[in-house]
């Protein structure tokens, strides 16, 4: 079998809510889905979600490749873009297709990606992830009201910015996620608005009230010693990792003792997410990928792997154009016996199902605000 090119398509999910964090947010959001698609001489394709960044440039890395040989194609993609670096956008490039030659490799031989991969079980562990600070009170608890009726047990809030806010409504997760246990877990998610001395004060202030498994990307995604000094200084672990692009970014963490909670974004692929998962494994530390909607071969790999902790699922559904063959139940996610990794691409869907904008909406989380790590008073006021 051999690679004989590939094909692109950009699906939208309908999130039919707000999204965003303490960065910014999308009112009734729409945001863009990029797919993959590898072909084969042999007619079996294989599906990734993820990105199109610098695709034509690492295609050569793959082209005329049994595509069977994917962890070594893995490679061979990073090395084909060694001068300028696989790091950044790149990555989601080097993932997408990545998880394009899994998925093939799983329907060539007959098997669901995650006993592909030495899976047991085909049930992950997962927790609600509103992507939610844009949502009033009513719409918080409907949302993880609903999740809790799968079974869920587990939730993260988007915060940083408005302590009494935050307070009330991670009562409002706890009551709703309360349905299914006595003591509910809960996580915060600054992302990366906080300088140390800032989250300390703040995530200490909220643990006088709140019981918190984690505190998720405080400081900067590259401050390996800030998230150590953190982690010394309140209860509650700290997560952090979804956007270092590559397991190479993880070794001054690991070195400094910090996360105590190993995170990866799920658009950076199969390899990618189990290459981590057994480094973050060698140091005794747990491993949860972030943004399963946005990948959900990542969910295989984590049957695969002794230190999966849980996975986040911001949705029940998917982009209009994509079925995954997953179920949400039991608090998590439930694979399919389908050869592959369960993701069917309706390329008609996809094209009549375009409208809104995306990602690239400047009130949206992916701006960086001015005064981000620099605000005095913490109290929802712009100042």
């Amino acid at each position: 079998m051999k690679i004989t090119g590939y094909r692109t398509l950009t699906a939208q999910q309908h999130w039919r809510r707000s999204i965003g964090d303490a960065n910014g947010h999308i009112t009734e959001a729409v945001t863009e889905v990029p797919i993959v698609i590898i072909e084969t001489d042999e007619g079996v394709e294989g599906v990734g979600i993820g990105s199109h960044a610098d695709l034509a440039r690492l295609f050569p890395a793959i082209d005329g490749e049994d595509p069977r040989g994917v962890a070594a194609l893995f490679d061979r993609m990073l090395a084909q873009v060694f001068k300028s670096g696989h790091a950044g956008a790149t990555y989601g490039g080097v993932a997408t297709f990545d998880a394009a030659l899994w998925d093939l490799k799983a329907k060539a031989a007959g098997e669901p990606l995650w006993r592909l991969l030495g899976g047991r079980d085909r049930f992950v562990p997962g927790y609600a992830s509103g992507l939610d600070i844009a949502l009033g009170d009513d719409e918080l608890a409907a949302f993880y009201g609903e999740f809790a009726s799968r079974g869920f047990v587990a939730g993260k809030l988007k915060g940083g910015l408005d302590f009494d806010a935050d307070l009330r409504r991670l009562g409002i997760l706890a009551d709703a996620l309360g349905a299914n246990t006595s003591r509910p877990g809960l996580m915060f998610d600054a992302n990366e608005s906080w300088q140390v001395k800032q989250a300390v004060r703040y995530v200490s202030a909220l643990e006088e009230h709140v019981d918190l498994l984690w505190v998720e990307e405080p400081l900067r995604r590259w401050d390996a010693e800030g998230h150590a000094r953190l982690s010394t200084a309140i209860r509650a672990a700290v997560a952090t990792g979804e956007n270092l692009t590559g397991v190479d970014q993880f070794k001054p963490f690991f070195e400094a003792g910090a996360p105590d909670v190993v995170q990866a974004g799920a658009i950076w692929g199969v390899s990618h997410m189990h290459r981590l998962a057994l480094a973050a494994a060698a140091r005794d530390l747990p491993i949860s990928p972030v943004g399963y909607n946005a990948n959900p071969a990542v969910a295989h790999v984590m049957t695969a792997v002794p230190n999966h902790l849980t996975t986040e699922v911001q949705a029940v559904e998917f982009a209009d154009g994509i079925d995954v063959d997953h179920e949400f139940a039991d608090g998590g996610i439930v694979l399919s016996d389908e050869p592959g990794a369960g993701i069917r691409i309706d390329e008609v869907a996809i094209e009549g199902a375009r409208r809104g904008e995306g990602w690239a909406n400047p009130a949206g989380p992916h701006m960086r605000p001015v005064r981000a790590g620099l605000r005095v008073v913490l109290d929802g006021v712009e100042r």
